[in-house]
């Protein structure tokens, strides 16, 4: 095994890295810094810092986040099935379509049930 077989893979996490911090570090370094008592104020989730950090939140919120997970993890599916639709054929195809009559299905049921009006 060469080393040079790993350069692909040295240079795509060195510029995965620049990615990431160098718009962070441009924004620390070039951004403006006027700090007041309403921005070093915490946020969470919306909801005004008030009471206990203990209190309940509404349903709808983790609703909402658990959709978003499920749908965005099913979509992960299309792409490795757009990447081989070559090679599986005309089966491979109805599978996916019978997969995303399903996603399809259940998203419709879940704009019907109202889970996905936030109030």
């Amino acid at each position: 095994m060469n080393l040079e077989e790993y350069l692909p893979v040295l240079l795509f996490i060195v510029i995965g890295t620049l990615v990431g911090v160098g718009p962070l570090a441009m924004g620390k370094l070039l951004g403006p810094s006027a700090p007041n008592a309403e921005k070093l104020s915490p946020y969470e989730c919306g909801f005004e810092a008030f009471e206990d950090a203990r209190m309940k939140f509404d349903v709808r919120y983790y609703l909402v986040a658990i959709l978003f997970i499920l749908f965005d993890l099913e979509i992960a599916f299309l792409f490795p099935w757009a990447v081989s639709l070559d090679s599986i054929g005309f089966v491979g195809f109805m599978t996916m379509m019978v997969f995303l009559l399903i996603l399809v299905v259940g998203f419709v049921y879940e704009w019907m049930k109202g889970a996905l009006d936030w109030e």
